[in-house]
């Protein structure tokens, strides 16, 4: 890691410590945020002390991190266009990563404060598409090519159905529960076991339940919410010393290859279908500043020369020079989008959407990567936050949710819920807000039993979840706009 420092001059190391340090708070506080979502019920149910629960989550957060892969923070990368990518080298990338994370940060503590269970997925996702807008504004380009849309509709698509999936799948157990155990001792509230019962903590197996799911939600939560913290510090680092991060500098001669028959497959692929691409992919205007760079897929054989000249024989990133790498980077992701952009042809074939797939796997596999410190740092950052400022939100979810207090079967429905959606999504690579999934999830508990729901919490949650995206893109935007007019 310390290497990362070497030859630098006292000016961009500052600028670099800042920027680690501001992603590292995003994370810190993005962990104690987002805490009650893992232990509330098992707190609420008095399955396990406070402090052990909130140790054990965060624990369970940083074994996430370490094992939840790059599928969402890339995804969260990508939600801005390619051509903002390829430019996060310059100053006006450097602003784009203060506004988005400034602004994420800014929401989620007043939040916090207020004891709301918003999403800090909601929020940073709002940042990124506030600067993608600004960056349109500010470029006088249309919006369509300020914002990757597609990949924008598909996290939109993630945010807003897994909530309403998780309410109903956590309902429906509930109702099954009541069904076929109707009896049982899971329907009671801790306070009527204590009374009736004479005892402090669940059944065995409910505990033990309860206690798992728990875990459950937070290494999920760490999966899915620690890749995104990843991806902002990788365009930290490729943004300040890309020499060094452009690129992932341990790549094998063989994936070196692999990379090399990818874009030459590529070119082959659009050489044979040149009439119907030249249909399908109209060239802009250039409404582009003067010396900014533009992907064109049209021009996608002359990229792979101008790739292949620059690799030639080479077998690994080291002997080529800082410009030589940030040159490789940029005909990578432009060729990445191309494949991307050649996947819209009609009357294409399985085998050649597969192929396409396969493609844009190889091509990225030497940018769309991250240093095991990185993963580290971020686990650590999320993994110690989650330890600590969990009282104000755990109350709303526990206790201000519904109007009667939550069963076993309750926190057991929404817990399990919550886990098992969350690591799905995470293994697809959907980023999802653990917020909105286990309060909906307990809302949806509190409906299945007819307990009724406190309209206030509800409407502060429902507001707080509107305003999110708005503000967000608001704040973000609006920093990144003006940050921009005191760069040279």
């Amino acid at each position: 890691m310390f290497e990362l420092f070497s030859g630098l001059e006292a000016p961009v190391i500052v600028t670099l410590l800042l920027s680690l340090g501001f992603v590292l708070a995003f994370e810190f506080i993005n962990g104690f945020h987002d805490t009650a979502n893992a232990v509330a019920t098992v707190i609420y149910t008095q399955s396990m002390k406070p402090r052990r629960a909130v140790f054990i989550s965060g624990v369970f957060n940083f074994l996430g991190v370490l094992t939840g892969g790059l599928a969402v923070a890339y995804a969260i990368v990508h939600l801005l266009p390619v051509d903002l990518l390829v430019s996060v080298n310059t100053a006006r990338g450097l602003a784009m990563v203060f506004a988005l994370l400034t602004a994420a940060i800014a929401w989620n503590l007043g939040t916090w404060y207020f004891g709301l269970p918003a999403s800090s997925s909601h929020t940073l996702i709002g940042a990124i598409l506030g600067v993608g807008v600004a960056n349109s504004l500010i470029n006088h380009t249309s919006l369509a090519q300020g914002i990757n849309w597609g990949k924008a509709i598909d996290v939109g698509l993630s945010l807003l159905i897994s909530p309403l999936v998780g309410g109903v799948i956590a309902a429906l157990i509930v109702l099954l529960l009541r069904r076929y155990r109707p009896t049982s001792n899971v329907h009671k509230t801790p306070f009527q076991r204590q009374q009736i019962e004479g005892r402090k903590h669940p059944p065995f197996w409910t505990r033990f339940m309860l206690i798992v799911s728990s875990m459950g939600v937070s290494f999920a939560h760490g999966s899915n919410d620690g890749q995104k913290g990843v991806g902002l510090l990788m365009l930290v680092l490729i943004g300040i010393v890309p020499a060094k991060f452009v690129l992932d500098l341990n790549t094998t001669p063989y994936q070196l290859e692999r990379t090399r028959d990818a874009a030459l497959h590529l070119q082959q692929f659009y050489n044979r279908h040149q009439d119907s691409l030249e249909k399908l992919l109209v060239r802009p205007k250039n409404t582009k500043p003067t010396g900014a760079y533009e992907c064109q897929p049209l021009d996608t054989p002359n990229t792979v020369e101008r790739l292949l000249q620059t690799l030639q024989d080479q077998r690994d990133y080291h002997r080529l020079t800082a410009e030589q790498r940030w040159s490789v980077r940029t005909d990578l992701l432009c060729l990445d989008e191309a494949a991307k952009q050649a996947g819209k042809l009609s009357g294409l074939t399985e085998a050649d959407q597969s192929h396409l797939k396969n493609l844009r796997k190889d091509l990225t596999t030497t940018t769309e990567y991250a240093p095991t410190w990185v993963i580290l740092s971020i686990a650590l950052a999320l993994g110690t936050g989650t330890m600590i400022g969990w009282r104000r939100v755990v109350k709303t979810v526990g206790e201000k949710i519904g109007k009667k207090d939550m069963t076993y079967a309750q926190g057991v429905s929404a817990q399990v819920t919550a886990g098992v959606s969350i690591g799905l999504a995470s293994f697809f690579g959907f980023p999802v807000s653990t917020t909105q999934v286990l309060s909906s999830a307990v809302a949806g508990t509190m409906l299945a039993e007819r307990a009724g729901l406190q309209m206030a919490t509800i409407r502060n949650i429902a507001l707080a979840w509107l305003f999110t995206l708005p503000v967000s893109m608001l704040m973000a935007g609006g920093l990144y706009y003006v940050a921009t007019h005191f760069l040279p």
